[in-house]
């Protein structure tokens, strides 16, 4: 027993040795990249020995919300943060699956030196977008096969052929909303008559037709008319006397709030008063996709402050006519805001509007005077709101 643990002893002493060795080896070696040289000869020489295999790379996959659907990454649309992208290698096996950043790009660490780098060895390597249920690919590319070659002397030891090219992403469009009476929904696009729908008590929903740009309610005092954005339509419970196609309105897009990355909204700001909203610039949150894809307009949206509930308002009443909401996090994927609408101490509208992290939803109430909104989730994870527009 006791040569056991003489033995046991002499192990980790012996580790320990190497241990330190090892350390002090390091440290001499930073301490001398870090000293750098004396003779100044060879600070901008060319270099000649290219054998070496090099470092690390990212090979990346960028995606992009095709907001006007035209299959090109144009100046209407934007990076997509949080979308799915596989890696596979040329036999099949599945390698890496790795999500957008904030710039729309999934990042597949490329080297023939490191070990724990995904893409090590030549060859054609599959990359695959995971499309969101009822999107649409617009570039039609949502699986690419790429070949990469050894090429000794280049940062990672490897190079590809291309880049995989941009891949598109057209959101589900969609109408939903609760009719209290009956009522006919027509959409319409370029001016003409795409659908008609008769609308019964109770709940809708109802896919929107490629092109089509506007929507018109009738019948039983729910008329209005909405002019289509590129994302989901929620109308929320129709309401007699909604505000009408011809008035003025006024979009507040929160970019104008503050030239820096974040602020508290402040009393005053669009002739409202704020509670619990900040305004925040797309990328300023890390790794919160919701941020990004929420983002419908500039580089700032307004978010509800640790998740509670907000409210904006004003002493003289406005129309409330609609605006952009998002889950903040792919997390609260599918969570529900409430929006509540006052007129003084009357409560003039409620709705739960069902939100993604992905895309905003347009909800758009069209109450005609309200002089309170407040804005809340279920679960009290952070929504985001853009593009408010109001009629006064």
């Amino acid at each position: 027993m006791a040569d056991a643990l003489v033995v046991l002893v002499s192990i980790l002493v012996l580790i320990g040795a190497v241990a330190l060795v090892l350390l002090t080896f390091h440290l001499r070696r930073r301490r001398r990249k870090a000293r750098g040289s004396a003779d100044p000869a060879r600070d901008y020489a060319s270099r000649t020995n290219w054998r070496g295999k090099g470092g690390g790379l990212n090979f990346s996959s960028f995606v992009f919300m095709d907001v006007d659907g035209d299959g090109r990454f144009g100046l209407a649309d934007r990076p997509m943060g949080g979308i799915v992208v596989r890696a596979f290698d040329d036999s099949g096996a599945f390698l890496a699956a790795v999500r957008t950043n904030n710039g729309g790009f999934a990042n597949f660490v490329m080297s023939a030196s490191k070990r724990r780098a995904i893409l090590r060895n030549a060859g054609a390597y599959r990359f695959s977008v995971s499309v969101p249920k009822g999107w649409r690919v617009s570039t039609g590319n949502e699986t690419q096969t790429l070949r990469l070659d050894e090429l000794p002397g280049s940062p990672a030891g490897l190079a590809g052929e291309d880049l995989p090219k941009a891949v598109g992403l057209v959101p589900a469009r969609f109408v939903r909303g609760m009719a209290a009476a009956e009522a006919t929904l027509v959409l319409l696009g370029g001016g003409g008559v795409l659908q008609t729908r008769q609308l019964t008590p109770g709940n809708f929903l109802v896919d929107l037709p490629a092109g089509a740009d506007m929507l018109r309610v009738s019948g039983s005092g729910l008329d209005r008319r909405l002019a289509l954005s590129a994302y989901p339509i929620d109308l929320g419970r129709l309401r007699p006397d909604a505000i009408a196609a011809d008035a003025a309105l006024e979009t507040i897009g929160f970019d104008d709030v503050t030239p820096l990355a974040f602020q508290k909204i402040p009393s005053g700001y669009g002739g409202l008063d704020w509670r619990n909203l900040n305004a925040i610039a797309r990328n300023y949150v890390k790794d919160s996709h919701g941020y990004l894809n929420g983002n419908s307009s500039g580089n700032h949206s307004a978010y509800t402050s640790s998740g509670h509930a907000a409210e904006f308002g004003a002493a003289s009443p406005f129309g409330f006519h609609s605006v952009m909401l998002t889950a903040a996090w792919l997390a609260s994927e599918g969570e529900v805001a409430l929006i509540e609408s006052w007129l003084g101490d009357e409560l003039v509208g409620s709705d739960e509007i069902v939100l993604s992290a992905l895309a905003p939803v347009h909800y758009a109430p069209m109450l005609k005077a309200v002089t309170r909104v407040r804005i809340s989730t279920r679960h009290c994870w952070q929504l985001l709101l853009d593009d408010l527009v109001l009629a006064r």
